[in-house]
């Protein structure tokens, strides 16, 4: 029985989450394993009733599920940076979801900005470190508000959190069994303190996979790399911030937001799902947003719950999708209604 809770969230959130569920429901009958959803509604809407975000009592709570389907944190009422901080962030740290994975792959059909390339160029995973580094919150002011103002921010990088960040993606590089190269993405000519304890880390421990090839790239170098020669790739591991940045660009090079999904990974604990793209409130309740996303965050909760044939299974129900019968993958031009696409996939996932 996989105890999972549920955050649909803000926006459009609760609608591309139920399509998840659906398909997850699908996979559950053809494979036959059980689930039960504990739903939470955290997220704008609370926050503006109670001034709460993600309470203390929340996080013990979520600790003791098996996983987390998240739709989508934003809402046009609340400041920027406090969902944010108060639900996703608080979420990662507290949970210490010390990896976020983010596959880059281009499904059959979807089309990339990316010219002469194709779903056997693009299709890598990013290993990102997900709770130290620059988004730790570390630093202050100085003389606020005057024109001698000093900001300071600070990154902070620990032996073993980039160690234990590495030792997973040489061991999810050996798991993926494609290519078998893990690509190290640093700045170490410039970050040379930062970056050279990750260099240190990732070439020690590179000693204990003799099975896989390695290799070092600087951030700017990859972010050219990932135009020019995506198919170079096949796994890279790299910090938070750095981590955060390429892995929108491999959004965009994969066909955009509407296809990208992610996970925060606590490979001893608990992990969340997500789609990557926002709550993108002006098309609320409109039934037209594409909720593949969300679909293949339930696809890679799957695969972390242990249930590989009904991940696949999904996997292949989303290029089935794509390739066969969406038009687009932009907002309310796939062809499909949100629901729509949702049955599409989970009746591929029966047909398996």
């Amino acid at each position: 029985m996989h105890n999972i809770a549920v955050m649909p969230g803000d926006g459009t959130g609760p609608e591309v989450v139920r399509e998840g569920l659906k398909v997850l429901a699908a996979a559950a009958a053809v494979f036959g394993f059980q689930y039960q959803i504990t739903e939470y509604d955290f997220g704008g809407e609370r926050y503006l009733k109670t001034g709460e975000t993600l309470p203390d009592a929340a996080i013990e709570e979520l600790r003791g599920h098996d996983a987390i389907f998240l739709g989508a944190i934003g809402h046009p009422d609340v400041k920027p940076g406090i969902l944010e901080r108060g639900i996703l962030l608080k979420a990662r740290f507290a949970l210490d979801q010390y990896i976020n994975l983010r596959p880059v792959k281009l499904y059959p059909g979807v089309k990339t900005p990316v010219k002469d390339k194709g779903p056997e160029d693009i299709d890598f995973v990013v290993v990102r470190e997900n709770t130290e580094g620059l988004y730790v919150g570390a630093g202050g002011f100085l003389k606020q508000g005057t024109a001698d103002e000093v900001a300071i921010q600070e990154s902070i990088n620990t032996r073993k959190g980039a160690e234990r960040c590495i030792r997973y993606a040489f061991d999810y590089c050996r798991r993926r069994d494609k290519e078998k190269n893990l690509t190290l993405c640093g700045k170490t000519n410039v970050l040379n303190f930062a970056h050279d304890l990750w260099q240190r880390a990732f070439d020690e421990v590179a000693a204990g996979y003799d099975d896989i090839e390695t290799g070092y790239a600087h951030v700017d170098a990859i972010c050219m790399w990932f135009i020019k020669n995506p198919e170079w790739f096949d796994v890279i591991v790299t910090d938070n911030m750095f981590g955060d940045i390429i892995t929108d660009l491999g959004a965009m090079i994969q066909g955009g937001m509407g296809i990208a999904a992610g996970g925060n990974i606590n490979p001893e604990g608990v992990s969340m799902f997500e789609p990557i793209g926002g709550s993108a409130p002006k098309y609320t309740g409109q039934n037209v947003i594409n909720p593949l996303a969300a679909i293949a965050a339930v696809q890679m909760m799957l695969e972390t719950l242990g249930e590989g044939e009904a991940a696949a299974a999904v996997d292949t129900a989303i290029a089935y999708a794509t390739s066969e019968k969406l038009e687009s993958m932009a907002v309310g031009k796939t062809g499909y209604s949100t629901s729509e696409i949702g049955d599409l996939v989970a009746d591929r996932v029966r047909s398996e």
